[in-house]
């Protein structure tokens, strides 16, 4: 009989980031696993791109609300809601990047933490 791989704890609250990314059509989405680093500052980057300061402000609502609702588990830490060009959203393990095209191309996360396993996720509904 084949053993059923536990998911890891973080694997809901992630789902449930994409998840409300995907509500707001935030695009160009990525997880970045960071854990594999010696020293890293978190176990995830979930960076996407909102194409206006409306739509950044919208996704990131999104991304706290459906964790609230699905995780019940509110962010430690927010930033960048004054301006909207790049907001963030920590939630300790996990750090939400939510980005208008230029200032995420002018940042570069990708780059800089190139280390990083970077997969684009797969659109499901958290449980």
């Amino acid at each position: 009989m084949a053993k059923k791989e536990k998911a890891k704890p973080e694997q809901k609250l992630l789902d449930s980031i994409i998840h409300g990314i995907e509500e707001k059509k935030g695009s160009d989405i990525i997880v970045m696993d960071l854990e594999s680093i010696p020293n890293s500052i978190c176990s995830y980057f979930v960076i996407c791109t909102g194409n206006s300061s409306t739509q950044v402000e919208s996704i990131a609502d999104s991304v706290i609300e459906e964790v609230r609702k699905q995780c019940k588990t509110k962010p430690w830490h927010m930033e960048g809601y004054e301006n909207k060009q790049w907001i963030l959203i920590d939630y300790i393990d996990i750090v939400v990047h939510i980005f208008q095209p230029d200032i995420r191309e002018f940042y570069a996360i990708e780059d800089l933490w190139a280390d990083a396993q970077i997969s684009k996720p797969k659109a499901k509904q958290p449980k």
